[in-house]
């Protein structure tokens, strides 16, 4: 039995049923000709989500990306080290003196994996030659550009599987990546650091949130496609791409339409006040979604879900 049929099959009620519901949605609206921005929040890229997202890239089902620094370094520090990350067995019940030691080992814990620092000096390294490049002609991108970049022209060694990585899907396709708040990330502390021992002379070189935010607003309306938005967790990155709309709309005067299709995958409750757990009727009246878009919440483990969906779209 595949995916789809299990999912129709097995799934019908509770969050079960939101989900098989979401995706014949979101199946209907990607058929009809709309767009899928996906954004990650968390650490899904450690969770190898790569495996499901970069095959639904490369078919044309995602069409853009806003994702934390995290995510964006994370997929990144995946394809170069991989092999050498460390698996946590007992990661929930992981004491305060088994992570000292991973410290002191030079490990650094995302949930049940530990990360080399090797990784991030080594991938710091390669970034910096592109950085310092840059400030030499007075040159400024984004930071997935320079992933880009060091991906397609770079002499890092890739060890792991490149057909999982979604970063590498998005680089063959120069997928629109959005990353607000970059800087609340490794890399994004090297170039801070690299700017206060004065190896670099300005962090201008990277763009940040605010030309962040312009690009996605040219990306919203270069396109009369209705556009949708698959939530992954919440933070930044959903709340970022979100407010496009209400920012095009009440603030700049420019008429574009509301997010045409909406899910978000959460395990975070309204009643604690947090904006990742806000229902999307709440967006209703900031703006961004309209009472007829087709809305849904499925409030599980992203690290479940998401998967689902997304090989249930082949």
């Amino acid at each position: 039995m595949g995916i789809r049929d299990f999912i129709e099959t097995h799934y019908s009620h509770f969050n079960a049923g939101e989900l098989a519901k979401c995706i014949d949605s979101l199946r209907e609206f990607l058929d009809g000709g709309g767009r899928l921005m996906i954004t990650l929040a968390g650490a899904m890229s450690t969770a190898e989500v790569g495996k499901s997202l970069a095959p639904a890239i490369r078919s044309q089902k995602v069409h853009a990306i806003c994702c934390t620094g995290a995510n964006l370094e994370e997929e990144l520090f995946g394809l170069f080290s991989r092999s050498e990350y460390e698996h946590v067995p007992n990661w929930r019940h992981q004491s305060k003196e088994e992570d000292a030691e991973l410290h002191q080992r030079g490990m650094n814990r995302v949930t049940d994996v530990a990360i080399p620092e090797s990784t991030f000096t080594k991938v710091g390294e390669s970034l910096m030659s592109l950085w310092e490049e840059s400030e030499a002609v007075g040159d400024s991108r984004f930071p997935h550009e320079y992933v880009y970049d060091l991906l397609l022209h770079g002499d890092l060694d890739v060890f792991s599987a490149p057909d999982d990585s979604w970063l590498v899907a998005a680089a063959d396709a120069n997928l629109p990546i959005f990353t607000p708040g970059w800087e609340d990330s490794t890399l994004g502390n090297l170039l801070s650091a690299k700017v206060i021992d004065c190896t670099l002379k300005s962090n201008a070189i990277v763009r940040g949130g605010l030309d962040a935010m312009q690009s996605l607003a040219d990306w919203y309306r270069e396109d009369d496609s209705p556009t949708g938005m698959l939530q992954v967790g919440g933070g930044i990155s959903g709340d970022f791409a979100i407010s496009v709309v209400p920012m095009l709309r009440q603030d700049a005067g420019v008429e574009v339409p509301l997010w045409a299709w909406f899910a978000q995958i959460s395990e975070s409750s309204p009643s604690y006040g947090g904006y990742s757990g806000a229902p999307p009727t709440e967006k209703i009246s900031w703006g961004k979604l309209g009472v007829e878009t087709p809305q849904f919440v499925i409030e599980s483990d992203a690290s479940i879900v998401l998967p689902l969906i997304l090989c249930s779209l082949e």
